[in-house]
C-alpha cells in the first residue's frame, strides 16, 4: 500500500480513537477531518461494502427480513424470537393432560404429528401466544412452547474469482455417510454429481443457496467427503414456516430412522421445548449432532441446537486463525474450523464465497464422519486460546488440513 495512504489511514484512526476534544479543538476539527474523509472515501467505501457483504447477519436482521415477507404467517414471541403466528407445540404428560389442554377456550388441534424414530408425539395447536403460560400451568409435567423458527448461520455472495475445479479434497469415499438438516440442495450441480444424495422433507425439490453450499463442503467433488452418501432433510421447503422447530424435529426423526450417524445442523435459534426433546431423543438413538454456534457476536446469548448438552458446537476462524468477529462464544463451544475465504456451490450452478459458522460446522461433521471419536478429534486440535478448552475456540482448530477451495 502507498505510504501516503498508510499515513492518512493512521491519522484518521487516531482522530476517531482520540479522547473527546475540547471546545477549541472542536472548532478546528471540520477543517481537518472533512477533507480527510473526502480523500479516504474512495478507499473506505469499497472496504466497508466488502465487509458488510461478507459478515453473516445476526438473527434479528434475518428475522426482520422474514417478517417483511410473511407478516400474516409470522410474528415475534415476547422475547423477540420469530414464531409462526397462532401456533403452539405441545407434548402433554398424559392423556388427561391432553384433554385438558384441548378443552381450554381458544385452543384447537391442527394435527398430531408422530415422530417415528424418536418416540415422540407432538400436538400442533391453534392458539394465541398468550395461552402458552396457561397451558404450562395446566400441565407442569408436559412441554409446551412456541413454534420457533431457526435460521441459517452464514453469509453467501457470488464469487468473482473462484478457483477453477481441480482435484478433489480427498479420495472418493462412497462408504461414508453423513446427515444434514438444512434448506434444499441443487443436487444437479456439477460438484455434487459424484455424491449419492438422498433427500426428504418436501414433496418436491426446493434448491436453496445455503443448503447447496453446505452440501458442497460436505460431499462435493472438492469437499471434505467427496462422493460420500448424503442424507439431506430440507426443513424449509420454501414455505413461510420453513425452519420451524417442528420441521427440524421431523428431520431428526427421519435421520434417526436412517441411522445417519453424524448429522450437521448449520441452523440457529432460541431454546425450544420440543426441539430440545427431539435432540435428546436423537442422541439416545446414536446420532452425533454437529451444529454452528451462530453469528450474533461474542456478547450474544448461546444459540441452539449448538448449546444443548452433547451437541458438538463449532465456531469459525479466518485464514489467520482468528475467530470470526461475528461468531458466538460460550462454554458450549467445542471446536473451531475454517469459516471464511471458502468457496462453495451456488444454487444457480456457479460458485459462491462463504463466511460464517454455518460453513465451519460441516468441516467438523465430516471429520467426525471419518472418525466419530471426539477424543481423537480433540487430540488433533490446534490450541489457539488459553491452554485447554476456552469459550472462544473450544478445544482448538481442526479441519485446516482439508484441501478445500479457498480464496
Amino acid at each position: 500500500m502507498d505510504t501516503r495512504i498508510i499515513i492518512t489511514l493512521g491519522l484518521l484512526l487516531g482522530t476517531l480513537l482520540a479522547p473527546a476534544p475540547s471546545q477549541a479543538q472542536l472548532r478546528l476539527l471540520p477543517q481537518i477531518t472533512q477533507p480527510l474523509a473526502d480523500r479516504l472515501r474512495p478507499i473506505t467505501d469499497p472496504l466497508r461494502q466488502r465487509v458488510d457483504t461478507l459478515v453473516a447477519a445476526p438473527l434479528r436482521e434475518l428475522g426482520d427480513e422474514l417478517l417483511e415477507r410473511h407478516p400474516k404467517e409470522l410474528t415475534r414471541d415476547p422475547t423477540g424470537q420469530v414464531i409462526v403466528r397462532g401456533q403452539l407445540l405441545a407434548l402433554p404428560s398424559s392423556d388427561e393432560a391432553r384433554a385438558r389442554a384441548l378443552a381450554l377456550p381458544g385452543v384447537s388441534l391442527i394435527e398430531t404429528r408422530t415422530l417415528d424414530g424418536l418416540d415422540l408425539q407432538v400436538l400442533l395447536l391453534r392458539a394465541d401466544a398468550d395461552l402458552l403460560l396457561r397451558l404450562r400451568a395446566l400441565d407442569p409435567d408436559g412441554r409446551y412452547d412456541f413454534q420457533h423458527l431457526y435460521f441459517a448461520s452464514g453469509a453467501i455472495r457470488p464469487a468473482a474469482t473462484a478457483q477453477e475445479p481441480g482435484s478433489s479434497g480427498g479420495s472418493p469415499e462412497p462408504q461414508r455417510r453423513i446427515g444434514l438438516i438444512d434448506s434444499g440442495i441443487a443436487a444437479d450441480h456439477a460438484t455434487l454429481q459424484a455424491a449419492r444424495i438422498e433427500t426428504a422433507g418436501c414433496p418436491a425439490a426446493h434448491p436453496a443457496a445455503h443448503g447447496t453450499a453446505v452440501a458442497s463442503l460436505l460431499v462435493g467433488s472438492r469437499g471434505a467427503l467427496p462422493g460420500a452418501r448424503l442424507l439431506a432433510f430440507d426443513a424449509y421447503c420454501d414455505a413461510a414456516d420453513g425452519g420451524s422447530a417442528l420441521r427440524v424435529a421431523e428431520g431428526l426423526a427421519w435421520l434417526a430412522r436412517q441411522q445417519a450417524g453424524v448429522v450437521n445442523i448449520s441452523l440457529v435459534g432460541p431454546p425450544n421445548e420440543l426441539l430440545q426433546r427431539a435432540v435428546a431423543a436423537a442422541q439416545r438413538r446414536g446420532l452425533l449432532l454437529v451444529a454452528a454456534v451462530g453469528n450474533d457476536g461474542p456478547a450474544a446469548p448461546p444459540l441452539y441446537p449448538a448449546a444443548w448438552p452433547g451437541v458438538v458446537a463449532v465456531t469459525g476462524v479466518d485464514p489467520r486463525r482468528r475467530v470470526l468477529a461475528e461468531a458466538g462464544r460460550g462454554p458450549h463451544v467445542l471446536f473451531a474450523a475454517p469459516g471464511s475465504a471458502l468457496w462453495g456451490a451456488d444454487v444457480a450452478g456457479g460458485t459462491v464465497e462463504l463466511r460464517g459458522t454455518s460453513f465451519a460446522a460441516p468441516l467438523v461433521a465430516a471429520l467426525l464422519a471419518r472418525d466419530p471419536e471426539l477424543e481423537h478429534l480433540r487430540a488433533a486440535a490446534i490450541d489457539l486460546g488459553p491452554p485447554g478448552r476456552d469459550d472462544i475456540y473450544g478445544w482448538g482448530l481442526v479441519g485446516e488440513a482439508l484441501r478445500l477451495p479457498r480464496r
